[in-house]
């Protein structure tokens, strides 16, 4: 079968997915923005485009969004047209539509069956708008009218797919009714060989020297540090936390660019804003049990996890961080804030504990009580890390799960 994956960033989310249909026998080619020059990537045909220069136009604001993936829609039309025309025709297209790079294919290829990787459907109703008051839309009655313009992308997509995969429930549960029916849930896959405890697990940390697993570590993890990922709420946290252990050493990986949600003040960054908000209340002995590291490899992100000792993980209603599932997979002892997505994986007192998002005492008092109890921390770690083996292993559970989904799209 030829199979056309189309990913501004690929692989991405078909990291694992399309080496293996390689791997299988199937003509695998990729159409992306993340190369300069045609290559090979494990068995799949990697072909570039680039996005065109365009002169500014004046467009209406909530227009702007749908604007940027008409954009990239076309050129990715265009790369296409020009691989149909050296005799290319796939069979499927697998694409994440989050960008419209999949606008027309189908205009190309009528006969191409066309299965979307579903992220998110963006919601006007709490908690997927007004979850945080800290945050509020300048004008509450406008912000549904503009959320409704940010699906322009996904209802042009809706005609056009045959099916759907999501990684979460939550996720596929965003989805209209109608395009939700044909929505599989099946997450990525979490490689429960390579993310797992490590009892001898040493890290290097500046200013901490050597970490493992004898030492009060306490993590947090985003790609950018925000208030979408509860950043605020830790912070917050952080000068009681640090009182009341005085031998913990705080990790927090993230960058300081923005992710998801609103952005800082101009010439500012939220990592910054909250850091000054609290570093008054925090003597500086204190402080430098605090350790920002940044961006980090992913071989020292897993380290992290290992030698953490509770991990914290805090999120708006969204999408679920594979950081949190990877952290279950090493038998972190995990509290989290309690909202929907995180509760698909993180039940009260069996996988870990749950803590009203915005309560900061109420955060620190359950670090603290595992951080007392070792017994504790390894039940909740362990029955983490079972549920990880049994719901989203990559090689024994998603992969074959996304497999069944692409032949099942085929015949369709």
């Amino acid at each position: 079968m030829k199979i056309l994956f189309i990913h501004q960033n690929f692989p991405g989310q078909y990291k694992h997915l399309a080496p293996l249909l390689a791997k299988r026998g199937h003509h695998c080619v990729a159409l992306t923005l993340r190369v300069k020059e045609a290559t090979t990537w494990q068995g799949v045909r990697v072909i570039p485009y680039a996005l065109p220069k365009r002169d500014a136009q004046a467009l209406h604001p909530w227009l702007m969004d749908f604007d940027t993936k008409l954009t990239r829609g076309e050129a990715c039309w265009r790369a296409a047209r020009a691989l149909k025309a050296r005799g290319y025709a796939p069979d499927l297209i697998l694409a994440h539509p989050g960008w419209g790079e999949s606008l027309f294919l189908r205009d190309l290829w009528p006969e191409a069956r066309l299965g979307l990787y579903c992220e998110l459907y963006h919601l006007a109703d709490w908690p997927h708008l007004g979850f945080d008051p800290e945050f509020p839309s300048q004008d509450p009655e406008v912000e549904p009218l503009r959320i409704r313009m940010k699906n322009i992308n996904n209802h042009l997509h809706f005609a056009e797919a045959h099916a759907g995969i999501s990684p979460t429930v939550f996720q596929a549960d965003t989805f209209p009714a109608p395009f939700r029916e044909r929505i599989t849930v099946s997450h990525d896959g979490i490689d429960t060989l390579t993310a797992c405890p490590l009892p001898d697990v040493r890290l290097e940390v500046d200013g901490a020297g050597t970490l493992t697993r004898d030492d009060e570590v306490i993590t947090f993890v985003n790609r950018n540090l925000e208030p979408y990922r509860g950043y605020h709420i830790f912070m917050r946290a952080l000068p009681r936390l640090l009182r009341e252990r005085p031998k913990a050493r705080v990790l927090i990986v993230g960058g300081d660019e923005v992710s998801y949600g609103a952005r800082p003040p101009k010439g500012q960054t939220w990592k910054q804003i909250f850091i000054d908000e609290v570093r008054g209340r925090i003597a500086t002995p204190d402080w430098e049990r605090v350790h920002f590291l940044g961006r980090i490899p992913y071989d020292r992100f897993l380290r992290l996890l290992q030698v953490s000792r509770v991990h914290v993980y805090l999120s708006y209603p969204f999408v679920l961080s594979w950081s949190l599932m990877e952290a279950m997979a090493c038998e972190a002892a995990i509290v989290a804030g309690d909202t929907a997505p995180v509760r698909e994986v993180i039940s009260h007192g069996e996988t870990g504990r749950l803590v009203d998002f915005f309560d900061g005492e109420a955060l620190v008092a359950e670090v603290c009580a595992l951080l007392e109890d070792a017994e504790a921390r390894r039940a909740l770690g362990q029955a983490a890390r079972r549920l990880i083996q049994t719901r989203y292993d990559l090689r024994s559970i998603c992969l074959p799960r996304q497999v069944k989904w692409v032949t099942d799209i085929a015949v369709l």
